[in-house]
């Protein structure tokens, strides 16, 4: 059975003095949820939701004073007393709830939140129907974020008084009290959705702005947070940067290799790699456009011209523990993510990146040494050897490559121009599951292909700057 007090509480006989059901009373209904009646559980579903939405509007209320007390300007800031860098992470930190909450909380509050005159007057809220809905537990949060963005649009274009009343229009649709009038059912969320971009359309009585400028404002770029080993990327770029990727893109992400009726297997071990060779690349093309952009930003990275962090080049810091550092199955760390320590291993032949190796008490052991980097002179030699990726098919140009120890540093490889070739990103990346391989034959790189492609194992020479075709890709 249910536990007395929280029948009363779902059955509306509680008295007033008796005021909002306790932690207790909402854990019995948890865990008695099943033995509700059905009109007894309909009920609980509104009566929790009301609940509910009070609770919000005190979180929107609470992140958004938070943030407001922990403004850079705002003397004996909030935060850092708490030492914390801003309003977010003393939120985070303390309610351990995600950022994106967090911030959707604060930019309702800002929204909904009196302001105060220069005479120190308190002014109406900036959308002060959807506030008073929200302060008073009748307005949800999602029909509030709706509302307010919808609005928000157009508000700059709106007659004034005809935004005032759309508002009050909206905000007592959303929350039935039009329903309740006329005797009917309350909307639904997606009803609100529709109701309130109606009348932001109807409010848009100018048009829209003009398309560069509404372009420009809608413009960027976010990293999120990692999952499942990826960072999801979303955004939107102005058409001209848009074009300028595409182009990048489509350079080398049309196929590269030319299907010929000879069979690699006539070839002999002098015989060099061309594009004329099958080469099979199991890539989808969204992941092919993934390594394009790689590459695009490793190249960016390691420009003469990018401008420094903390007066230095900007560097990828890679973290390893001691104990995993020659453990195949060890971890390590860039910045808060974790990756196989073979990632480590092979990112630090590309020059951006400096790695940290810690014992099991956190103590720097060993800080990646500049010796194990190909320096600038030796750069550019291999490139004058290599012209660029020497996997046969592939078009990435030499400026794009990263240097790969032939025989690996750990293992006592040198960092001499006789032990580097240049790999675009994919091919570096995964090298020792593709089934290529590459050595060194009197200071010049030859590559054998994978079984699939050329069953005998023959290593044959890698094309070079003077056998590479010329072209828009290099």
């Amino acid at each position: 059975m249910v536990a007395p007090t929280v029948e009363v509480w779902i059955t509306g006989t509680r008295s007033p003095g008796e005021g909002f059901p306790s932690p207790g009373d909402l854990r019995a209904l948890i865990h008695n949820t099943a033995a509700l009646s059905d009109a007894d559980l309909v009920s609980a579903a509104g009566a929790v939701e009301a609940l509910g939405r009070i609770v919000d509007a005190a979180r929107v209320r609470i992140a958004g004073e938070i943030d407001t007390r922990s403004a850079r300007d705002a003397d004996d800031r909030l935060s850092a007393r708490y030492g914390c860098r801003n309003g977010v992470e003393l939120l985070e930190r303390t309610t351990r709830v995600s950022a994106k909450t967090i911030n959707a909380r604060i930019r309702l509050d800002k929204r909904t939140r009196p302001g105060v005159s220069l005479t120190g007057e308190e002014l109406p809220a900036r959308f002060r129907h959807v506030a008073h809905a929200l302060h008073e537990g009748v307005l949800g949060v999602d029909a509030a974020h709706e509302v307010t963005t919808a609005l928000a649009r157009v508000e700059d274009r709106a007659d004034p008084v005809e935004f005032d009343a759309a508002e009050a229009t909206t905000v007592a649709y959303a929350t039935g009290a039009l329903e309740e009038q006329a005797g009917m059912i309350p909307p639904t969320f997606a009803e609100v959705e529709v109701h309130a971009r109606t009348w932001a359309a109807y409010l848009d009585q100018d048009g829209p702005a003009p398309d560069d400028e509404r372009a420009a404002r809608n413009r960027g770029l976010t990293l999120g947070t990692p999952r499942d080993g990826v960072v999801p990327l979303r955004g939107s770029l102005l058409p001209e940067v848009a074009a300028g990727l595409q182009r990048l893109l489509d350079a080398h992400l049309n196929p590269a290799v030319r299907f010929t009726p000879t069979d690699p297997e006539d070839r002999d071990e002098h015989t060099p790699w061309s594009t004329e060779d099958v080469v099979d690349d199991p890539r989808t093309n969204a992941q092919k456009r993934h390594d394009v952009l790689a590459v695009i930003i490793q190249s960016a990275a390691k420009a003469t011209d990018t401008p420094t962090l903390g007066g230095a080049a900007p560097t990828l810091v890679v973290t390893v523990a001691e104990d995993d550092l020659h453990n195949p199955t060890g971890a390590a760390r860039i910045d808060a993510t974790r990756v196989p320590v073979s990632t480590a291993h092979r990112i630090a032949c590309t020059g951006a990146v400096q790695k940290v190796i810690h014992d099991h008490t956190g103590r720097i052991v060993q800080l990646g040494s500049p010796e194990r980097v190909f320096n600038a002179h030796q750069r550019r030699a291999i490139t004058a050897r290599d012209g660029g990726c020497i996997i046969p098919g592939c078009t990435i140009p030499a400026a794009w490559c990263e240097i790969h120890h032939v025989d690996e540093h750990a293992n006592g490889g040198p960092t001499h121009t006789d032990n580097g070739v240049l790999l675009c990103w994919w091919h570096h990346h995964n090298l020792d599951r593709s089934g290529w391989d590459i050595r060194m034959r009197a200071g010049t790189p030859v590559v054998k292909a994978p079984p699939w492609i050329d069953r005998r194992g023959i290593y044959r020479p890698a094309r070079n700057a003077l056998t590479r075709p010329r072209g828009p890709s290099g």
